[in-house]
């Protein structure tokens, strides 16, 4: 049997009594144990989600993208002169020609938005992905004053092909007015046939007698049809062929219903899923919207079968 000293017990003593103080008891028969609660799950690092990255990409890096523009200008070219030969074949819709109802002695011509049918606007849609922003008036002029959007696949050849069999070439645009200069200069740059300034209709044309809503181009359009026989139309939006009154997915509908036999054949539609009249639609164009809510009703408007 150990011995201890006085001083030595006692102090071993303490020791094991400090040691049943802090040790668990035992739970009675029959108690539930109480499980520890399971790890958070690591917070995900990097940027925010942009609803546009993959549209602005495929835009980019997507053979499908270009051979989509080269079909719909070549298959428009093998029909150009036909319909030219074609002294009843007109483009307008009916609005738009009802004021110039006469084709006889008009010249022909072809119509051409310009962003996005005629020139790539895809490096400023990037700028704004890797910013984090969104569309503002001064970041886009700045960049339309840079002059230096590529042409899109196909549309030089086209309007080449147009000027060269005497087919006017007319753009019709929605930049705003005091940006006629750099974009006529950006055309030319790029290869496209531009006979003047006659030539480019900006947002700020004025044309007498009628009344532009917005960005609506049916006045110009209305320009147009007294001096021209319009034989195609290109565009990216459906406000560029036809007047919609109401943008909702049914003025939408409603704007193009007289007019789907046209399609290929007068009116050719080019594919721009990173911006367009179509995406304020789904939101109720309210803009004032916070980005996240506005995001919430483009999710809502998803078809899941």
């Amino acid at each position: 049997m150990m011995k201890f000293a006085p001083a030595a017990l006692a102090a071993a003593l303490a020791v094991a009594l400090v040691g049943c103080a802090s040790a668990p008891h035992a739970p009675a028969a029959g108690t539930p144990v109480a499980q520890p609660a399971p790890a958070a799950e690591p917070v995900a690092k990097g940027p925010a989600a942009d609803d546009n990255l993959n549209a602005v990409l495929w835009s980019q890096t997507a053979n499908e993208h270009d051979f989509i523009y080269l079909q719909t200008y070549r298959d428009a070219q093998e029909k150009l002169l036909k319909a030219k030969a074609d002294a009843t074949w007109d483009a307008l819709a009916k609005d738009d020609r009802a004021a110039h109802a006469s084709l006889k002695g008009l010249k022909p011509a072809v119509v051409l938005d310009v962003d996005e049918t005629a020139l790539d606007n895809s490096p400023y849609q990037a700028r704004l992905i890797r910013s984090g922003g969104e569309y503002n008036e001064a970041e886009w002029a700045a960049w339309c004053q840079e002059g230096v959007a590529k042409p899109l696949p196909g549309a030089v050849a086209f309007t080449k092909f147009a000027a060269d069999h005497g087919i006017a070439v007319i753009f019709i645009s929605n930049r705003a007015k005091d940006l006629n200069d750099a974009t006529l200069e950006n055309l030319r740059k790029a290869g496209f046939p531009v006979a003047g300034k006659e030539s480019f209709l900006g947002l700020g044309t004025f044309v007498e007698g009628c009344e532009q809503s917005g960005s609506e181009k049916g006045c110009r359009r209305q320009l147009i049809a007294g001096k021209y026989r319009v034989l195609m139309q290109f565009g990216d939006q459906i406000g560029d062929f036809a007047n919609v009154y109401g943008n909702t997915a049914e003025g939408r509908t409603k704007a193009m219903a007289p007019y789907t036999a046209w399609i290929g054949e007068r009116w050719f539609v080019l594919p721009n899923p990173t911006y367009g009249s179509w995406e304020p639609a789904v939101f109720d164009n309210d803009y004032t919207l916070p980005r996240a809510e506005r995001r919430q009703k483009k999710i809502d408007a998803l078809r899941t079968n």
